[in-house]
């Protein structure tokens, strides 16, 4: 067998850009390595913090972004993602300047996930701050203006912490929170047939939120775990023993 090289590291098809934080991550977090039942490669890009990027302006962090992605191509990635859903506006940027398949923004799978629907149903998003997701970051993943969108919100355990970048979360708070924005989200909006998390933080309430309020849950983990399977896909092995 002849193998072709090229990469520093294999096995790791997944590089994933990371803000500059210190709050804890527990796993099903994007930044927590023990969620992927693949290994991934993680990247730092030093100037980007979680205020900076969902609160302020990401377009003069972009050049960071990409010098950070590159170094995870020249690793060895297949394909780029970020933890952060609001990059999406520089999804096409991106992927131009990589070179390879990136996956900005859980949101990316919004309309992917409506085909799925019935007709009178619609996809809800719920985000960390329903305050700045605004109709650029819609429109970046092909989601219509009007999309029921909900939130922690600010003032919340879960949204304060993680955009403040605390180093303690009161994590049973945080599903709290968590859980009842998407119950808030579904009463505001009884049509909705799906919800898809925006944030990659609130992966770790998934379940939670599946289980209250009975509807699909999609999430950077969802949409990761399909990502991931196009750039490495599993082996199957050929038994011919059944074929007549």
């Amino acid at each position: 067998m002849i193998l072709k090289g090229g990469k520093t590291v294999y096995g790791a098809s997944i590089g994933i850009l990371m803000l500059n934080t210190r709050f804890p991550r527990i796993p099903g977090d994007i930044g927590n390595a023990e969620t992927w039942p693949f290994p991934v490669h993680y990247r730092v890009v030093k100037s980007a913090t979680p205020d900076n990027v969902v609160r302020g302006d990401a377009r003069p962090l972009l050049d960071d972004f990409i010098a950070a992605g590159r170094e995870l191509v020249e690793m060895g990635s297949d394909g780029v993602a970020t933890n952060c859903g609001f990059m999406v506006p520089y999804q096409d940027e991106l992927a131009d300047a990589l070179g390879v398949p990136v996956a900005s923004s859980s949101l990316l799978q919004v309309p992917a996930v409506q085909r799925t629907l019935p007709k009178n149903k619609r996809v809800g998003v719920l985000t960390v701050s329903a305050e700045t997701l605004a109709p650029e970051h819609l429109e970046a993943a092909g989601i219509s203006p009007d999309t029921p969108v909900g939130g922690t919100g600010a003032g919340s355990e879960f949204t304060e912490k993680v955009l403040g970048d605390a180093m303690e979360i009161n994590f049973a708070k945080a599903r709290q929170e968590n859980v009842a924005a998407a119950r808030k989200l579904i009463k505001d909006h009884p049509d909705i047939g799906a919800i898809v998390l925006e944030c990659t933080n609130m992966v770790p309430y998934a379940r939670d939120i599946r289980r209250e309020t009975g509807l699909p849950v999609y999430s950077i983990y969802s949409y990761l775990v399909w990502f991931q399977a196009a750039l490495l896909p599993p082996a199957f092995p050929l038994d011919l023993s059944d074929i007549p």
